[in-house]
């Protein structure tokens, strides 16, 4: 009975997620590759979900699988969240080479200065 349950609570948040997103039910089928009528078991929690389905549906909201599990309501990283993060770790691999190159320059000038 707890498992029927876990299968119930997985198939609304996955609901949950596809009218956030604004889907229907034949868009996110045809994008999962799956009948609509596959898709309203799964959102139903009339048919189990295997791991490679439930990743699957996670790549393609842009939520973690954890998301899609609890019982919390999944919330997905908005794209714009996605390219800033990128962008910040560019930066951060930037500076990091800017350090590199300066502590070579330090250890130069000690070699140099022959302290």
């Amino acid at each position: 009975m707890a498992n029927q349950k876990l299968i119930s609570e997985i198939g609304a948040n996955i609901k949950q997620l596809r009218l956030a997103k604004a889907k229907g039910q034949t868009e996110v089928a045809n994008a999962l590759n799956i009948s609509v009528a596959a898709l309203s078991k799964i959102e139903n929690g009339q048919t189990d979900i295997n791991l490679s389905r439930l990743a699957q549906i996670a790549k393609y909201f842009e939520v973690s699988i954890s998301a899609i599990i609890s019982k919390e309501a999944p919330t997905s990283i908005s794209q714009d969240i996605v390219e800033e993060i990128s962008e910040l770790k560019q930066q951060l691999s930037n500076k990091d080479a800017e350090v590199m190159k300066l502590q070579k320059k330090v250890i130069d000038l000690y070699d140099k200065l022959g302290l």
